[in-house]
């Protein structure tokens, strides 16, 4: 049985870059090995099966080449970005169902894609010695905590002292998974504030090896997180904009926009821009 994939390429920056997702529409009614198969053979971080919902507009499955997710934020952007090619979009904000919740999801006329995402949990900080097989721990920067946060996914948040230092690291991949599972995380978000201002607000590497993904140009539940985590910790702004994937040669800018007052954030939305970038006929 052939499967058809589209593929879409997800938090682009000026039309290049971002993260590839496959994207496999409403088709032939697949089990979860088949599904985890399809991601195996495209090889991409995830990929979105959507099919019909009783409870959403759509519903959303997501699936790395080891396993099921409950969430991915770039395959999300992704989908919509082939749903908006295939002019399938026919009203601005739709509902999707995914094993995280019921999120909405909001399609701009501009090409951006907003997905909302689950109010923030902060969980657990960690020392620096937890992370020391991991990646020399004199890089991690001392003036905020190593934490694990949670907008849908539990990723541990790493600030690192500086862009460069963020850009030399060299992990070692089977201590990240080992924490990882350790923690009941995704897995290692690193981030480094910009100094200078203007309208990034950090740069980001992020290592998921115990899902067969040892490192992500661009991922939205990550740094949706690590927004809720900025405010949190004083940085408080109604839109984060965050950039990924430069060791990977493909730089991906995501954009995270914040409501919140003096205590909390209310409400947490993450998107950005994506386009096509053809499609694929996968062998089940």
């Amino acid at each position: 049985m052939n499967v058809n994939v589209y593929v879409a390429s997800a938090f682009s920056k000026d039309d290049m870059g971002g993260n590839r997702a496959g994207v496999v529409l409403a088709g032939p009614d697949l089990n979860e090995e088949e599904k985890t198969g399809i991601a195996y053979q495209l090889g991409y971080p995830e990929t979105a099966f959507v099919s019909e919902s009783g409870r959403a507009d759509l519903k959303l499955e997501y699936f790395t080449p080891t396993g099921e997710v409950p969430l991915c934020g770039h395959a999300t952007v992704g989908t919509f970005v082939v749903l908006r090619h295939l002019h399938m979009l026919d009203k601005p904000c739709y509902t999707i169902e995914t094993k995280s919740g019921i999120l909405r999801v909001t399609a701009g006329e501009d090409g951006l894609i907003l997905m909302e995402q689950n109010a923030p949990r902060f969980y657990e900080t960690l020392d620096k010695v937890d992370l020391q097989r991991c990646f020399c721990p004199d890089i991690i920067a001392d003036d905020m905590p190593v934490q694990i946060v949670s907008t849908g996914l539990k990723d541990i948040l790493v600030p690192i002292s500086s862009p460069a230092a963020l850009g030399d690291m060299i992990p070692d991949f089977a201590e990240v998974s080992r924490l990882s599972r350790e923690k009941d995380c995704v897995g290692v978000h690193a981030f480094s504030l910009m100094k200078e201002a203007g309208e990034l607000t950090a740069v980001c590497r992020n290592f998921a090896p115990l899902y067969g993904i040892n490192e992500e140009s661009a991922t939205g539940t990550s740094n949706c997180a690590l927004a809720c985590y900025l405010y949190q910790y004083g940085l408080r702004q109604s839109r984060y904009v965050f950039e990924q994937g430069h060791n990977l040669n493909s730089i991906s800018r995501i954009y995270v926009h914040v409501e919140g007052d003096s205590h909390a954030v209310s409400g947490v939305r993450v998107g950005g821009y994506g386009y096509v970038d053809g499609r694929k006929n996968v062998e089940v």
